[in-house]
């Protein structure tokens, strides 16, 4: 097999072949031997024992068992053949963090989850699951495959009563990194206490609890199917002020904007609980801090401000901010498809209930806006909504619009 391997030219540079993987014919990563004695990468021998494959790529023989042994030597000459070739432009390829053992990571949760342990014990066990969490998605795999989730839950919300510890906060943070299951999320909010903890936590002193609470809250409401748990988890005004406040006042910290706008939308799509953003302040956070988002979180943003026009509370509030409806129109073919459509949305749902808003969309160019989204590629939807809204607004559209403006002179308004 090694001799029929042409050599590979990198960078101009001839790779020899037993640094290359038989699977992939790639320069090696990281090397590891399975049992049978060959040598692959490790994503590559991974990638064919997960498809299904029970043999060895090279000799066809069966792979006694899936243990994959690191290849320290072979990975240190390819180091050392990388460095030597550093002229070429070749770059020297990092040392790779070896994946958690499943003995190590059983270990290390019985060591958190036994309440007889000393606390420090549990609290150094707990860090360093987190720490082998963060290194990769194949150690989180491991973690969840040992129960680590309704451990974890168990440390999160045990004595809840005394307030939050460190033990409480780490579990937390390792909790955030994985999707819990539906059952898992019911578990959380179908438990007052529970719930009434996490918003205690979303005015924690410490800013990353406060976003790890928001993410979880996120987590749950998003895999639970239960309308009545999401709207008992979400009947919480204390959940929706400390949510809001963080989008509010923590756009420096990394991932608070993005966590945040995730948790309020998922608060938002529960229909009997949406006042409590608007008398939490979310109107005018979101229509403040919408120019910090990424284009992710602006989506999201645009879809929350789209779902709190559909109640009377959050239309009016949206009404009463001076920038509300110039913003809206600006982000018409500004940020995305889907911003498009939940501001074209968003703009159908304050012109239909107020004439400032119509005169004010007006002023601020929204026909253009409109009448280049109708010729443009953007969803049916948002074509839908643009063309209805046009309608709309043609009592409040001046004389001489379309007359001044020859670009739009063949523009054919669709019948409703």
């Amino acid at each position: 097999m090694p001799g029929s391997i042409k050599p590979l030219d990198l960078d101009g540079v001839q790779v020899p072949y037993h640094f290359r993987c038989p699977i992939s014919l790639e320069l090696m990563r990281d090397p590891v031997t399975v049992t049978t004695g060959q040598t692959y990468d490790r994503t590559s021998i991974e990638s064919w024992v997960a498809t299904g494959n029970t043999t060895c790529p090279v000799t066809r023989a069966p792979l006694s068992d899936c243990t994959f042994i690191p290849n320290h030597t072979l990975r240190r000459l390819i180091q050392d053949w990388c460095v030597a070739n550093q002229a070429f432009g070749i770059e020297r390829i990092p040392t790779p963090k070896q994946p958690a053992e499943p003995t190590m990571v059983r270990s290390l949760l019985n060591q958190a989850s036994s309440v007889s342990n000393p606390f420090q014990s549990r609290l150094s066990a707990v860090r360093r699951l987190k720490g082998l969490a963060l290194d990769s998605d194949k150690n989180r795999s491991v973690l969840s495959s040992h129960n680590a989730r309704d451990i974890l839950i168990s440390i999160l919300f045990s004595d809840m009563g005394s307030g939050s510890s460190e033990l409480n906060q780490e579990a937390l943070a390792l909790l955030v990194m994985f999707q819990l299951t539906e059952s898992e999320c019911a578990s959380i909010a179908s438990d007052s206490n529970r719930v009434f903890y996490l918003s205690e936590l979303l005015f924690h002193s410490l800013i990353e609890v406060r976003v790890n609470s928001a993410s979880l809250i996120e987590i749950v409401l998003s895999g639970t199917r239960s309308s009545d748990l999401r709207a008992q988890l979400s009947n919480v005004d204390e959940i929706f002020e400390g949510v809001t406040d963080i989008l509010r006042n923590l756009n420096s910290y990394p991932c608070a904007l993005k966590t945040s706008i995730r948790a309020l939308f998922a608060l938002c799509l529960v229909k009997q609980t949406r006042h409590k953003a608007v008398q939490a302040g979310a109107v005018e956070t979101l229509i403040d801090r919408l120019a910090d988002l990424d284009k992710g979180s602006a989506e999201r943003a645009m879809a929350t401000i789209e779902l709190l026009c559909r109640i009377r509370s959050g239309c009016s509030a949206f009404t009463a901010h001076a920038l509300t409806v110039p913003l809206l129109v600006k982000t018409i073919l500004k940020i995305s498809d889907r911003a498009t459509e939940y501001a074209t949305g968003a703009l159908m749902a304050l012109c239909s209930k107020s004439e400032q808003s119509q005169r004010d969309a007006v002023s601020a160019g929204v026909l253009t806006q409109l009448l280049l989204l109708v010729q443009s590629d953007c969803t049916d939807r948002a074509k839908r909504k643009a063309q209805m809204l046009l309608k709309l607004l043609r009592d409040s559209w001046p004389e001489d619009s379309f007359r001044n403006s020859d670009d739009f002179a063949c523009i054919e308004i669709l019948p409703f």
